[in-house]
């Protein structure tokens, strides 16, 4: 007899966030999305942090659906932009999360920079039977001049990560989650829930 997989919600509606975690954690749990528990509220992430941003997510969900669930919050820090877009990523050009502008605006940002290192992290926050826990990921990198490649969202096609030489962008999704951020705070997260 199968035993029923845990039911946890990742406190997203970015569909392709989604599957990569629906990918990383396959078998292991049920994953819900925010349209599953017919949440649709607009989460506020007020925090100047990426942990504080995760945590507020999470706790949105467990506080009003009563769901176990982990949220997580990502941010591209350049280093010769003093960390931007950091926490403000998504949101870099502007509120309408348009991930075209945000690479044109961090790429007239980084004109004639001859330093284009970066990194991605990600932090999840998990709340699971009342207790709160924090995994974290990260992949070293630099910004390319020009964006390329047909695969992965947001700054994937400007982002060469150092272990590959190779933009996201021009990753397999199984490529990517090997080594990206979200992959690695994923990984953490499930081998957690599978202990």
């Amino acid at each position: 007899m199968m035993k029923e997989l845990k039911k946890l919600v990742f406190a997203t509606n970015n569909q392709h966030k989604l599957e990569e975690a629906r990918a990383i954690t396959a078998g292991k749990f049920e994953l819900l999305s925010l349209a599953d528990i017919d949440c649709h509220d607009d989460i506020p992430e007020t925090a100047p942090t990426l942990e504080g941003n995760a945590l507020i997510k999470a706790r949105w969900i467990h506080d009003r659906y009563g769901f176990d669930c982990f949220a997580d919050d990502t941010g591209l820090m350049v280093d010769a932009l003093g960390g931007e877009p950091g926490v403000m990523s998504a949101r870099y050009a502007g509120p309408g999360h348009d991930s075209e502008a945000n690479m044109k605006k961090l790429l007239r940002n980084l004109e004639g920079q001859t330093d284009r290192k970066a990194h991605f992290s990600t932090c999840v926050a998990l709340i699971l039977d009342g207790k709160e826990y924090l995994f974290e990921g990260r992949v070293d990198g630099t910004i390319a001049d020009t964006p390329a490649g047909e695969n992965g969202f947001g700054y994937d096609p400007i982002f060469i990560a150092d272990e590959t030489g190779r933009r996201f962008a021009e990753m397999s999704a199984d490529e990517k989650n090997e080594i990206s951020h979200r992959g690695r705070a994923m990984r953490k997260l499930s081998e957690f829930l599978a202990d």
